[in-house]
């Protein structure tokens, strides 16, 4: 019932009234587009120009990178490999020697070891061919 008396309040209402309730529509939209067209094209002219200061980066960045330069970094990169190289074969060599050096006192401590258990033997000298006595 509701329905067909608002059928019937469509249909007495005068066609001019009609087309300004359609137009008023139309205009709120067209405004309303409008509107979302501006804040776009803002946005595109602000993302433009952020892209521009990019790229100016960029290319300030390319520019400090001259032959000159790369062929500089190129040495100093050949050299501290050359570098770490030397000081690996040296690190490798002190830890033989640390090696060495830690066996040697460990037969140093033995050797005294020996020693003092001859001195402190009443009675047992050590004898002539005993290697630890040279």
């Amino acid at each position: 019932m509701a329905r067909s008396k608002k059928l019937n309040d469509r249909r007495s209402r005068k066609p001019a009234e009609q087309d300004d309730e359609r137009e008023a529509t139309w205009r709120e939209r067209t405004l309303n587009a409008v509107d979302t067209l501006k804040a776009a094209q803002a946005e595109i002219l602000a993302q433009r120009t952020r892209i521009g200061e990019l790229l100016s980066q960029i290319m300030d960045l390319e520019a400090e990178r001259t032959e000159e330069t790369i062929q500089r970094i190129s040495t100093e990169n050949s050299t501290l490999k050359q570098r770490v190289r030397r000081l690996t074969a040296d690190n490798r060599s002190l830890d033989e020697r640390l090696k060495a050096a830690r066996s040697n006192l460990c037969f140093q401590d033995r050797r005294v070891a020996d020693l003092e258990a001859q001195i402190a033997a009443p009675g047992s000298a050590p004898s002539a061919g005993d290697p630890t006595t040279t």
